[in-house]
């Protein structure tokens, strides 16, 4: 027989469970640290050389040769690398729809990146070809050791990350914290002035945080 000043739980009592969306927003800093890398990695390696000739200058046979002239590049790749890395700093200072379109927006330009890497790895070898034909000397790019360079690579790396951390973006950015409305321009919906001898320290707060001045 049960104790009848024992305490009992109501019928179909649900025990409190904790809060699910804790881990899409702990997710922010970490999605939001490996896009800034993958951006800046695509944007320094776009805007360098990404197939070369090595030491051009001395080795082509040629009456002006030099190593620029036979280092290849692919701009558009450093333009997208920055369009990134500014999509990755407004998703910092926005909120709503207007920060799911620019998490589209730079899904858009990694995808763009990836296009360019692709394009480059098949043209950019020609491209040299047909350089090196112009200057008539007969030499090849085999001969002369051409080759994709360690900027084109780590370019490479860098739009793999931006995918990632871009298709990340898209999907959990509706869960993320976004700036506080202390941030915003004062409305008039702000509540009036506090009373400082009644209102505790919470109140006071609030006041300041709202733009009031509570000592005046």
């Amino acid at each position: 027989m049960s104790d009848p000043t024992e305490p009992t739980e109501p019928a179909g009592a649900v025990e409190p469970t904790e809060p699910t969306e804790r881990k899409p927003r702990s997710t922010f800093g970490p999605v939001l640290l490996l896009g800034l890398v993958g951006a800046a990695l695509a944007a320094v390696g776009g805007a360098k050389a990404w197939y070369a000739v090595p030491d051009a200058a001395d080795t082509i046979d040629a009456p002006v040769a030099t190593t620029d002239q036979f280092s290849l590049d692919m701009p558009l790749a450093g333009a997208l690398g920055l369009v990134l890395l500014a999509c990755w700093g407004v998703l910092l200072v926005t909120r709503g729809w207007v920060r799911r379109a620019v998490a589209v927006l730079g899904l858009v330009s990694s995808l763009g990146l990836v296009a360019t890497f692709i394009q480059g790895w098949r043209t950019l070898p020609d491209d040299l070809a047909d350089k090196l034909t112009e200057t008539g000397t007969g030499q090849s790019a085999g001969s002369l050791d051409a080759g994709f360079t360690g900027w084109f690579w780590a370019a490479g790396v860098g739009i793999v990350i931006s995918v990632v951390a871009t298709l990340l973006a898209v999907r959990l950015v509706p869960s993320w914290p976004a700036m506080g409305s202390r941030y915003d321009a004062p409305t008039g919906a702000q509540s009036g002035p506090v009373d400082v001898e009644r209102a505790n320290d919470g109140e006071l707060w609030k006041a300041i945080d709202e733009g009031h001045d509570p000592t005046l």
